[in-house]
């Protein structure tokens, strides 16, 4: 019998298709900051999902500090990570919809009851909440089964740092290797790798000529199987209990 009794669910763009909408965000308040501070150089979202993708803004802004050698001090930098969770979750209470297919599978896996269920997430836990909650998956994962890597930890961090993942594992009472993640990103790949849980990458929330990409990055990220699409998850799944 396989090891396997703990799923650990990515959120943004792994259940919900919510990237776009933040990284929009996250670029209005980007060239606002960088504007009051003198700088010329302006972002897109689409610039912005290219190179942080699975970071946090809290992530993404000290990069961009170290970057353009911002002045933020602490209080400012906090009220800037505040602002931009109420824009994101603005965006996501109008427009937020779930990654294709992962709504049954999430109910096949629910009434099964065989595994736990988490969402382990980069993002403040808030904004995880408003998604969960904008999609009808809380009664998948109630708010002590969240686990955000801006929230959740003593000190804020981003994936591809694993804290978050041991944190989780340690609150729900798991051994890593007795946990299956699903992550779309490199960084959040290689934090679940890092962390030592068997780890499925997930490309269907890429456009259809940049999946190819996403798998070689996915694979050498640590990620094994990967997925296209969730009707793929339980083959997926069967492949890592197989072998643990």
């Amino acid at each position: 019998m396989s090891s396997i009794r703990c799923l650990l669910f990515d959120c943004d763009n792994t259940l919900v298709l919510s990237e776009t909408l933040a990284f929009e965000a996250c670029a209005e308040l980007a060239n606002e900051i960088l504007e009051s501070q003198g700088v010329s150089d302006r972002y897109t979202g689409h610039a912005l999902f290219t190179e942080f993708v699975g970071q946090n803004f809290r992530g993404m802004m000290s990069s961009l500090q170290k970057k353009y050698s911002l002045d933020l001090p602490p209080a400012t930098f906090d009220d800037y990570v505040t602002r931009e969770e109420d824009r994101v979750i603005g965006k996501i209470k109008a427009a937020l919809q779930p990654c294709v297919g992962v709504d049954d599978e999430l109910a096949r896996l629910f009434t099964s009851g065989w595994y736990e269920m988490a969402v382990v997430s980069s993002s403040a836990k808030r904004r995880v909440e408003a998604s969960i909650d904008k999609v009808g998956m809380d009664k998948y994962f109630p708010r002590d089964k969240i686990f955000s890597a801006a929230t959740s930890l003593e000190k804020p961090t981003s994936k591809p740092d694993p804290a978050i993942y041991l944190h989780a594992c340690k609150v729900l009472g798991k051994q890593p290797g007795e946990c299956v993640a699903v992550e779309d990103s490199k960084s959040g790949t290689l934090s679940a790798v890092r962390a030592g849980i068997h780890t499925i990458g997930y490309v269907g929330s890429y456009e259809p000529e940049k999946q190819e990409e996403m798998r070689a990055i996915l694979k050498e990220a640590g990620a094994e199987p990967i997925m296209s699409h969730w009707s793929e998850f339980s083959a997926c799944l069967e492949k890592i209990e197989k072998r643990t």
